[in-house]
């Protein structure tokens, strides 16, 4: 019988997954169009984060830079943090008032697994804004904030 692969993410006490999540979050993900990191460096608890997405090719995001805040409570990663964007956008996932990501309507979110990661969320964002549904969306004027 084969052996089940386990994430290495998936028994981490918090801070020690928080720890190598900002440590992949500065090296800036795959094509750097995507990062992350601490909000505040003196968060002893590791709650809040920024989050940078550069908008996708051949969309109307394209070259935009958008910044989110992510909040990771002290029942994260058993449960999703909070997500925000600070820069405004028109997406069908995000809160136009508010600019929250609504879990409901971003499957992520709302599948939530511990194994999840802040990269996975900000790179499923990515592919949200080229998905069809949001690649031609007006947007607001670029330089606006919720």
């Amino acid at each position: 019988m084969a052996e089940k692969w386990i994430s290495p993410y998936h028994s981490l006490p918090r801070n020690f997954r928080l720890l190598e999540e900002l440590e992949r979050g500065e090296k800036g993900i795959g094509d750097g169009t995507v990062s992350y990191g601490m909000d505040d460096g003196d968060d002893i608890y590791m709650r809040s984060w920024t989050g940078t997405i550069i908008g996708p090719h051949n969309s109307v995001h394209d070259g935009r830079i958008y910044q989110l805040k992510l909040f990771c409570d002290k029942d994260y990663p058993e449960k999703p943090p909070s997500v925000r964007f600070h820069s405004r956008i028109n997406m069908t996932c995000v809160n136009h008032d508010t600019g929250v990501v609504e879990p409901k309507k971003f499957g992520l979110l709302a599948n939530w697994q511990r194994e999840y990661t802040m990269e996975d969320i900000l790179t499923q964002l990515k592919k949200e804004m080229a998905a069809p549904q949001n690649r031609k969306l007006v947007q607001p004027p670029e330089g606006t904030y919720f």
